[in-house]
């Protein structure tokens, strides 16, 4: 036991200094997403590369491969999936809500346009190359067909993350596509594992059980999100009363390791457990100050994440598959591109925003490896096309970043209609102007202070102007700081009480002022200070001589 910690030890060290360096030097010298560093990391010192030199006799290999569909350690594996879940929770924080609901009809759409585009495309091509296969419902096309659809939405959310689109039309919808997606990749695959037994085995496919397995999937998914986000502000409402902001983070991540955990038990990927338990805290006056602290230990599982994803990536198996695997790639970027991307344009997006959601939903990742390793286990595939999901998966996990990237730069919306919420003009503006911009921050900090000693919980938000979100349960305001101008935005029924507390504030600024000129001259201010120094000084040497 000492030994293999003393390993896991060593090769967590290993995971994370490759992998913070090449994110950095992905991120600011080549412009790149973060999550591309991460993955070469990964492959670079995993077990097909420099990770299986022999370090000695008796230590051998720092990343033994392991035999089976997943070539590292379980240890290692239950580190990157503790990486996973950080992510999605962290991301299910970050997602406005109101817009996820809004969008999750369009979304529907979209996931069900990129499965079904996949699928068949996936499953024909095989048909079409690959010699001794006559038929679509053969259990190879079905289940590469399968591979098609999956979505890696740990690659996709991170990069949303990175660049503040999560909230975006474009984002909510990839997030909501990609989840249904992975519902429908589970029941896909419960339907064509019982397919293949009855072509190994003989028999009758159990239509009870896969309807059994399907409808257990999507219930229990249904029944989270609407449970959640109802109780979630109970859960945070009553957790205040500890008066711990430390505590509300711990314990609600906690929860969302048991939904991961739940969901797995049910047949959907733990990923799609913790999101959302994230998504239902997101409307929390809390969900800031959760973030910001899990945001602070989920960065270093993150890494390790994407970096064991990239050591799966087994090169030997590349090789013999390469022309036909790069051929299937192709066609699985295309099948997410136009399957996602076109039902978009009849969904309200313009063609850059399908474009994004398009581009956002071709990542493939730790899924297609394990619907991969179902089919090698089970004999339905052979080795040589689970060469062809891990050529998939490599080139998709190179190409998919800098696509996304590339994508969402612009500032220009996505979508053709307006965002504007129908109570805008109940929204009522309070500014107050002052002699300098130095002033204003001075007064917006005394603000921001009065209404935290409130209750109240302030989050800093993105963008050109200086803006700052403030809440306390269902009162929500923003205040921009503008040159020497501070605005408040706020509804029309919280506007008395904002307008005393920001009296308030102003009433002790100036009482702060007054004190400071009853003060004496600043020539001589703290003059007495120094004389008393110097007579101490005096007495001292006194003494002494």
């Amino acid at each position: 036991m000492t030994e293999e910690m003393m390993r896991l030890v060593m090769q967590l060290g290993i995971i994370l200094i490759a992998s913070k360096f090449m994110g950095w030097f992905f991120s600011k010298k080549l412009k790149q997403s973060k999550v591309l560093g991460e993955l070469i990391a990964g492959m670079i010192i995993g077990p097909f590369m420099l990770g299986a030199i022999p370090l000695g006799q008796t230590f051998g290999p720092m990343f033994p491969m392991v035999s089976g569909p997943i070539p590292v350690s379980v240890e290692l594996y239950g580190f990157a999936t503790i990486g996973s879940i950080f992510l999605l929770f962290g991301s299910g924080l970050e997602t406005d809500l109101p817009t996820f609901i809004k969008f999750s009809g369009k979304a529907s759409i979209v996931g069900f346009g990129g499965v079904i585009v996949s699928f068949f495309l996936g499953a024909g091509i095989t048909v079409l190359l690959v010699p001794g296969i006559h038929s679509i419902m053969e259990p190879e096309p079905l289940f590469l067909g399968t591979i098609c659809t999956a979505t890696s939405i740990g690659i996709t959310a991170r990069i949303l993350n990175e660049k503040k689109k999560i909230s975006t039309p474009e984002g909510v919808t990839i997030l909501a596509a990609a989840v249904l997606d992975d519902v429908i990749s589970i029941i896909l695959l419960s339907i064509i594992v019982g397919i293949a037994t009855v072509e190994k085995n003989g028999g009758t496919i159990a239509w009870t059980t896969i309807g059994l397995v399907a409808g257990k999937a999507i219930g229990f998914w249904l029944l989270c999100m609407v449970v959640g986000i109802i109780i979630a502000p109970h859960i945070t409402r009553s957790m205040k009363r500890f008066n711990s902001l430390e505590l509300i983070a711990e314990v609600t991540f906690g929860l969302a390791l048991l939904l991961a955990g739940l969901s797995e038990m049910v047949g959907l990927a733990m990923i799609i457990g913790a999101y959302i338990m994230g998504l239902s805290l997101s409307q929390t006056d809390v969900s800031f100050e959760i973030s910001e602290r899990i945001n602070a230990v989920g960065d270093y599982f993150v890494s390790m994440f994407f970096a064991v994803m990239g050591m799966m990536v087994n090169f030997s198996m590349i090789k013999p598959v390469l022309g036909f695997g790069l051929i299937f790639a192709i066609v699985a970027f295309i099948g997410k591109l136009v399957g996602c991307g076109l039902p978009a344009l009849f969904a309200g997006f313009n063609i850059r925003g399908a474009f994004r959601i398009g581009a956002g939903m071709l990542p493939r990742g730790e899924v297609t490896l394990i619907v991969a390793g179902i089919g090698l286990a089970s004999g339905a595939i052979g080795e040589d096309m689970f060469g062809v999901a891990v050529v998939t998966m490599f080139l998709a996990s190179i190409a998919a970043p800098p696509l996304v990237v590339f994508a969402f730069k612009g500032g220009a919306s996505g979508y053709k209609k307006s965002l504007a919420k129908p109570d805008d003009e109940d929204i009522i503006t309070i500014e107050l102007e002052f002699p300098s911009e130095r002033a204003a921050d001075f007064i917006r900090r005394s603000i921001a202070e009065g209404f935290r000693s409130e209750g109240f919980f302030i989050k800093r938000l993105e963008g050109t102007v200086r803006a700052w979100q403030i809440r306390n349960e269902n009162m929500i305001f923003t205040m921009k700081l503008i040159n020497t101008k501070l605005e408040t935005n706020c509804k029309k029924e919280d506007e008395d009480f904002i307008r005393l507390m920001l009296s308030e504030s102003l009433v002790d600024f100036h009482g702060f002022i007054d004190g400071i000129k009853s003060m004496e001259s600043p020539d001589m201010m703290g003059a007495h200070l120094l004389i008393d120094m110097f007579a101490k000084e005096d007495a001292k040497q006194n003494i002494k001589y």
